[in-house]
């Protein structure tokens, strides 16, 4: 059996990311979504959710590029001076690597992280994070505790391939093996606690969107199990490249995931669209 799921990261990080959520998955074959609970439009994803009974709501563990949710002062070596996350994962892991950024604290920020989402009332799909920092020893095995105390037991595993996407530069290129080779350790990790992964991850993590020819390709020679596609879609790139202060295409993303050429050759490989909740 070949099974997909299209998931949408940064659930709750601005309502135009919201919007492209709920078209993708009523025009398209998204069923499944992670929330950051210190977004900014948390609490309308979280009525858009409980509207959507479909919708797999998994949770979007943040330790970079975000809002914590616990106050700045306890959570010091994970924020900058103005109480935000540290830039982006670069940032992060330098000083992870020498140090500099306390386990304790993360365990707490994550802890209140999944606190967040369950005070909602929702059901939780799964676990992965922003920018796969969760697939770092040490702060993977935090992770799973985490989630095993919270009653989930699926999780992303971001098997990158090195040449999904554009290589066009040596930063990329040593990134992927990097994560490629995390994400080795931490499905042996996950799956040592009996937690379920899909068998295949084809999102493109270096930045570059998912279009539609790239989904055609991926559902003509889909392996036999399950594949995630991880994706970012939105409803105004002007708009949230400014706010994410990134230069992607979130417009074309929501258009691959609604495209009917997708639609229909999904149909015709009987290639069924599920959410995490489908793997037990």
């Amino acid at each position: 059996m070949k099974r997909l799921i299209v998931n949408a990261d940064d659930f709750g990080r601005h309502e135009l990311i919201n919007r492209a959520v709920e078209r993708a998955f009523n025009f398209g074959c998204l069923r499944s979504a992670t929330v950051m609970t210190g977004g900014i439009a948390f609490d309308d994803a979280i009525k858009l959710a409980k509207k959507i009974p479909g919708l797999g709501v998994g949770l979007h563990l943040t330790l970079a590029n975000g809002n914590p949710i616990l106050p700045p002062k306890e959570i010091p070596t994970l924020v900058t001076a103005q109480g935000f996350f540290h830039a982006d994962y670069v940032t992060f892991l330098k000083k992870y690597l020498r140090g500099k950024i306390s386990l304790a604290e993360v365990r707490s920020e994550l802890a209140a992280q999944f606190e967040k989402f369950q005070r909602t009332g929702l059901k939780l799909s799964h676990v992965d994070s922003h920018q796969h920092l969760h697939h770092v020893p040490g702060i993977i095995e935090i992770v799973l505790e985490l989630a095993e105390a919270a009653g989930v037991s699926s999780m992303r595993i971001a098997g990158t391939k090195i040449f999904d996407g554009e290589l066009n530069s040596i930063g990329k290129f040593i990134g992927r093996i990097g994560l490629g080779s995390l994400a080795k350790f931490a499905a042996h990790c996950a799956h040592k606690k009996n937690f379920v992964t899909p068998e295949h991850f084809a999102g493109i993590v270096a930045g570059e969107s998912v279009d539609e020819n790239f989904l055609l390709k991926l559902i003509e020679k889909l392996q036999d199990g399950t594949t995630e596609v991880m994706l970012h879609p939105g409803t105004d790139n002007k708009i949230l490249r400014d706010f994410c202060s990134w230069n992607h295409d979130f417009e074309l993303e929501l258009a691959a995931v609604t495209s009917k050429r997708v639609l229909n050759l999904l149909d015709k490989q009987n290639v069924a669209a599920i959410n995490f909740g489908a793997l037990r």
